[in-house]
């Protein structure tokens, strides 16, 4: 049924973060459907979340893998449910907004040494199921410019942007220009006032599938109960 799996962490299905990342994006990965975009003076949202509005709203933590030969999802499920069995919650001291390069995302304050620690595993121990990448992924990754590390970390993991390379943040808009950027900056920051992101626990981890369409389904959230 799907193409390629992901471990992201994306908020609980009805929590006001939750609500508002959909229709930010237009896309609800849990529900598996497409959500009415916000109205906001001079900003097309639509064309603003274009890029990652397939992922739903989501911080990744194991980025899409083709599963590997021999592997089964039934297998996957059962793998990242153990280990969010022994997993402990993590409480960080907020998710900001912030402009990171051409994009805008929700990204954490403070200290991210265990929310890093939580990546490394899944990216580890949950490794057997990803297939090795192509060597068009592979060029097209390098087409970044990597560091040394980066092109590493691609080799071994499949991803330049895991273990000491990992920045957790929670895409809000593709590569914007200037001007937009600060328009989509400044709407933002006034739909997330109301929420309360100060302390902010990330409780959970979620294995989502990727359709022929290219979006991504929630397939199951555990939660962390270790």
């Amino acid at each position: 049924m799907f193409t390629r799996y992901a471990i992201y962490y994306t908020p609980a299905s009805g929590t006001p973060l939750a609500d508002f990342g959909a229709h930010w994006l237009g896309w609800d990965s849990a529900a598996g459907a497409t959500r009415p975009h916000p109205d906001v003076d001079g900003i097309d949202v639509a064309g603003v979340t274009d890029t990652p509005r397939k992922y739903g709203f989501h911080g990744t933590i194991k980025p899409p893998f083709r599963l590997a030969e021999g592997h089964h999802a039934d297998d996957l499920q059962d793998a990242l449910a153990r280990l969010c069995e022994t997993a402990q919650p993590v409480t960080l001291d907020a998710l900001v907004l912030a402009r990171l390069g051409r994009f805008l995302a929700l990204v954490p304050a403070g200290d991210t040494a265990a929310l890093g620690a939580l990546a490394a595993r899944a990216v580890q121990e949950l490794d057997a199921f990803r297939a090795p990448p192509t060597q068009a992924e592979l060029t097209k990754r390098r087409a970044a410019r990597l560091s040394p590390a980066q092109d590493a970390h691609l080799v071994r993991w499949g991803y330049p942007y895991v273990l000491d390379q990992f920045r957790f943040h929670l895409t809000l808009s593709g590569k914007l220009d200037k001007p937009t950027a600060a328009a989509a900056e400044a709407a933002l920051s006034e739909h997330l006032a109301p929420l309360d992101l100060a302390p902010y626990v990330i409780d959970g981890l979620t294995l989502l599938g990727e359709d022929a369409e290219g979006r991504f389904h929630q397939i199951h959230r555990y939660t962390l109960t270790g």
